[in-house]
């Protein structure tokens, strides 16, 4: 079928939306009508580091609508309102003892740019194979999709809200709910703003954690952490974080997430634990350079990463909108929408930090 789709077509390029040709499902897929897209870091990702294999069609928190499925689903119909999430293939060790984000096919399966069988689903108008971006390539009037991507969200909560459940606000909250798993009266410390950060600090409220501390160099952004549960907030531009966080929690806290993948926030992060304390990466990052003993082991500190909030799609995103329905998890704050054809402009928002979540309609695009 025709569809309009983003797509970058090499390393740093600007998005291109074009036609394109998207193949029927396969018995193990799910054909979604799009309604709208969010707008995630690893996108940018995607357009600028080459995840994915170029040219790539982007988008990766997208909602929609059911139009088809293929012969082997089982858990959506048509007419179903869906959010997509991350691929995982469901049978290896790790999916089967509850934890998808942790699939052995993970990275395969979301940036190799192909389905579950190893052929692609989309292709330009004279048959060029495009890659499909973490098994959805949500920019797009339509997408075909493995049925492990596909979560039933109830129809009375706008759809077009839903979409960054399936990953930046999944992420956040689910490391804090899924794998943190923090005692009530507990310290939790974000380092960055943005929406994951501000996911996990809403979650942390709903964990009862008593302090709940937000450090960002932007002020506005914690001005929003503050409304949204944080009890405390630092700017780590006009002072230092980690004298600060100790004097607010003496002997350090019990639990930091670090969403910049910055190296000196990184060590801040482990330098504001209490002794056996635990720091979780989320951000994407690189090179780390830390003193093994002094840094870790000295304290019997902890240092972790977790991949979309460790959480079972189908279980956690039903979860937050259920939070959501009852005022607990504000999401909507974050968001700002834009039309299709100023996805260009949505992402400069996104990068500078005028705007913690664009979202992309697409339902009244043609294709």
């Amino acid at each position: 079928m025709k569809i309009k789709t983003a797509v970058a077509t090499e390393q740093g390029a600007p998005l291109q939306i074009i036609d394109a040709e998207l193949d029927d499902p396969k018995a193990n897929e799910v054909l979604v009508k799009i309604v709208a897209s969010g707008i995630c870091h690893t996108d940018a990702e995607g357009q600028q580091a080459g995840l994915s294999p170029y040219p790539v069609a982007l988008g990766h928190e997208g909602s929609g609508i059911v139009e088809r499925v293929g012969s082997a689903v089982t858990t959506v119909q048509p007419g179903d309102h869906v959010v997509l999430s991350f691929s995982y293939d469901g049978v290896c060790s790790n999916c089967r003892s509850g934890h998808p984000g942790n699939c052995v096919n993970l990275n395969q399966l979301n940036f190799g740019g192909k389905a579950f069988d190893g052929t692609n689903r989309i292709h330009t108008t004279d048959g060029q194979a495009i890659s499909t971006f973490f098994g959805q390539s949500s920019f797009a009037t339509y997408s075909v999709v493995d049925e492990h991507g596909v979560t039933k969200v109830p129809e009375d909560v706008d759809l077009a809200l839903l979409g960054p459940l399936g990953c930046g606000f999944q992420t956040g909250a689910g490391t804090v709910l899924n794998f943190i798993k923090p005692e009530f009266g507990q310290s939790l410390v974000v380092f960055g703003a943005g929406a994951v950060g501000l996911a996990a600090i809403m979650a942390a409220k709903i964990a009862g954690v008593e302090h709940i501390i937000a450090v960002n160099r932007h002020d506005n952004r914690l001005v929003l952490a503050k409304e949204l549960g944080a009890t405390a907030v630092i700017n780590n531009q006009k002072e230092d974080a980690v004298a600060r966080i100790k004097e607010l929690v003496p002997g350090g806290v019990d639990y930091t997430i670090d969403t910049t993948g910055a190296s000196p926030v990184i060590l801040d992060a482990i330098h504001a634990l209490r002794p056996s304390g635990k720091c979780v990466l989320l951000g994407i990052g690189g090179p780390l350079e830390l003193n093994a003993m002094a840094d870790i082991m000295a304290e019997s500190k902890q240092l972790a990463g977790v991949i979309e909030g460790d959480a079972i799609p189908q279980l956690f995103i039903p979860k937050m909108v259920d939070y959501y329905r009852k005022g607990l998890f504000p999401f909507d704050k974050l968001v700002k929408f834009y039309d299709f054809k100023d996805i260009q402009q949505a992402f400069a928002d996104s990068a500078s930090g005028e705007v913690v979540k664009p979202i992309i309609r697409l339902s009244d695009v043609q294709a």
